[in-house]
């Protein structure tokens, strides 16, 4: 199981996370339709970015699946964050109460 706070990174492109919040879905985490592995990890070139998953991610977004884990985009890149097949979602920010 990958732990909060884990770096990784992508296989096929520049894309490079931090776990914020685990779940056991991260174990099939992908950037682009490639695993991700660790930062400092050898990258493997039998990878290629896969076109049906290259529509990219933004710096600085937090991206979730449905069982709740949470990964922060650290340097983005070309490939769509994904677990397996089902692309990841971008989290949105929770409206703040009225203040009057």
């Amino acid at each position: 199981m990958i732990k909060n706070g884990t770096r990784l990174q992508s296989q096929v492109c520049d894309t490079q996370v931090i776990v914020v919040r685990s779940a056991d879905s991260l174990g099939d985490l992908r950037a682009g339709g490639a695993p991700m592995v660790p930062i400092g990890e050898e990258v493997s070139s039998e990878f290629t970015l896969d076109p049906a998953f290259s529509d990219g991610n933004l710096m600085g977004k937090r991206y979730v699946d449905e069982n709740g884990a949470e990964v922060l985009v650290t340097k983005a890149g070309k490939g769509t964050l994904s677990v397996g097949t089902t692309p990841l979602t971008i989290k949105e920010a929770k409206p703040l109460p009225a203040s009057d």
